[in-house]
């Protein structure tokens, strides 16, 4: 099996991935791993913008306070303060770079969106901010020489030496082979698992590989119950849910029932602007109320010019569909969107494991509580992907042993196996583990997902094996942590426990082969 030497291993290429590599390598070779191609993530996918405190009228400090509402009480706090101070700096630092965010007569286009008390979200190509920063930040890592790109090519296991990581092992899709990568720090920043939902707006990719591996290598996970549910994706019978942006929101439109009231003015002073959580569940109550499947969007109310221009790839997209952005009511119901919990991290993206680290929708760094402030994801992966980068470059080598690993084949004939196991778990995961859940549902998950793991061999000898199996274990992770949390939070909303519960301001804390356990808020 080849062995291959690096200073710093990255696993994963999205934006999270991107400003790692980047920063790494300033200080040595790069490895940058991605099962894909380059430019397939969920940063790509992102249509909203990046929250940056640059304004005038606007302050950090008030970013602040606009991340810790939203967050219901699980934020940590020296995680926030770092985001929102360090993340201005990036913002102000990839300016100077050469992003060109939009401007209007000189002046940057700020953009309000769920949560915000300020206009702040910047945006780059009216509603294309994350193909437009994530191909801004490809173009410089493919600058640098220092770092050598992998695609196609998928981490199956991170290699623990006398409790330290030193690499991971991974199979190349084109060639089959199996190769070890060896490193002084390997970053994860592999995104999100919403793809573990039959409906979501992430890229297939989003299976949540990298919770995956750090759990099986024994790192700790935080507060896997927190799934933000994306108030406003399409609703297109057997089709799959297509993002449309809560900028739309910030810009006027409303949300109507099927019988055409505008329900959001009684639920939240901001309205249609309320933070994520607040929006999704009421939509989800309105469809319950209606018995129907979907809510509607309107922008019938606004300027359509200005529609078009602002929003001009979602409006080509739902022309796609068969409607019309500024005439039509849009069908909408909420869709997987985001894993705010994941891999504990410290705030330099540090897991309990030394030498491996996490950052982006993978890790769990306290910044966003029980519920992520829109357009604060693009900012952590700059922010952390940068702290992430050079704590990791301050890893000593150490020796590492020549063992022989047990290598990985990637058969076709047993690809259609998983897909038929991970679509029945997804109807499993949407119907019990999502917007609203109760605990007799979630204990129900639980059994039917101790059965299916059943059906896995014990030993796993192919890559499809190893993806249902993790896949498996990720839902395993999700409910039984969602089965703990014993009260409705942010995006965890238990039928049988509604009120939130002071008892519960408590990071869920999960690791392999030991029980969960709680952990305070740090004061």
């Amino acid at each position: 099996m080849q062995v291959i030497n690096f200073d710093t291993i990255v696993i994963g290429s999205g934006l999270a991935g991107l400003s790692a590599a980047y920063h790494a390598s300033k200080h040595g070779t790069v490895a940058i791993i991605t099962k894909s191609q380059l430019d397939t993530s969920n940063s790509y996918y992102a249509q909203g913008g990046i929250a940056g405190a640059i304004n005038e009228d606007d302050s950090p400090k008030l970013h602040y306070h606009d991340t810790i509402v939203a967050g219901r009480g699980l934020c940590e706090k020296e995680a926030v303060k770092i985001l929102v101070n360090e993340g201005r700096d990036r913002v102000l630092e990839l300016i100077d770079m050469g992003m060109k965010f939009d401007r209007k007569d000189g002046e940057y286009i700020l953009g309000l969106e769920g949560g915000h008390s300020k206009r702040r979200i910047l945006h780059a190509g009216g509603d294309a901010t994350g193909k437009e920063l994530t191909g801004f930040m490809l173009e410089k890592v493919r600058n640098q020489e220092t770092i050598t790109s992998f695609e196609y090519t998928a981490v199956t296991r991170l290699i623990i030496e006398e409790g330290r990581c030193t690499g991971a092992q991974a199979i190349d899709f084109v060639s089959g082979e199996n190769v070890i990568f060896k490193g002084h720090a390997s970053i994860l920043a592999t995104g999100g698992l919403s793809r573990i939902f039959s409906r979501t707006t992430n890229p297939h990719t989003a299976t949540g590989d990298g919770v995956a591996l750090a759990y099986e290598a024994g790192a700790q996970l935080a507060d896997m119950e927190f799934i933000q549910f994306h108030p406003s994706a399409l609703f297109v019978k057997d089709k799959d849910a297509f993002l449309i942006s809560e900028a739309v929101r910030g810009e006027g439109a409303w949300l109507l029932n099927t019988v055409g009231e505008r329900f959001m003015k009684e639920v939240h002073p901001l309205a249609e602007l309320a933070p994520r959580d607040i929006v999704a569940f009421s939509i989800y109550r309105q469809m319950q109320k209606h018995k129907s499947k979907h809510i509607y969007l309107s922008m019938k109310h606004l300027d359509a010019e200005k529609i078009k221009k602002r929003f001009s790839n979602i409006y080509r997209k739902l022309q796609e569909y068969g409607y019309d952005m500024t005439k039509d009511l849009l069908p909408i119901a909420p869709a997987a969107h985001y894993m705010v919990g994941g891999i504990k991290t410290d705030l330099d993206g540090e897991t309990s494991i030394p030498s491996l680290f996490a950052c982006g929708e993978v890790a769990s760094t306290g910044v966003m509580g029980a519920n992520r402030l829109a357009s604060n994801s693009l900012l952590e992966c700059l922010v952390f992907g940068k702290r992430a980068a050079e704590k990791a470059s301050l890893q000593k080598p150490k020796p590492t042993k020549a063992e022989n690993y047990e290598a990985l084949t990637n058969k076709q004939e047993n690809e259609q196996a998983f897909l038929n196991i991970k679509n029945e778990i997804a109807d499993l995961m949407s119907q019990n583990v999502g917007i609203v859940r109760e605990g007799r549902f979630l204990q129900e998950t639980i059994d039917k997902l101790h059965e299916i793991n059943t059906r896995i061999p014990e030993q796993l000898t192919d890559y499809n094996q190893l993806k249902t199996r993790q896949i498996v274990e990720i839902c395993l992770l999700i409910t039984q942590s969602a089965l703990l949390r014993e009260e409705s939070r942010g995006g965890h909303i238990r039928e049988d426990f509604q009120k939130e519960s002071p008892d519960f301001r408590l990071h869920i804390i999960q690791q392999k082969y030991q029980e969960p356990f709680f952990i305070p808020i740090q004061k």
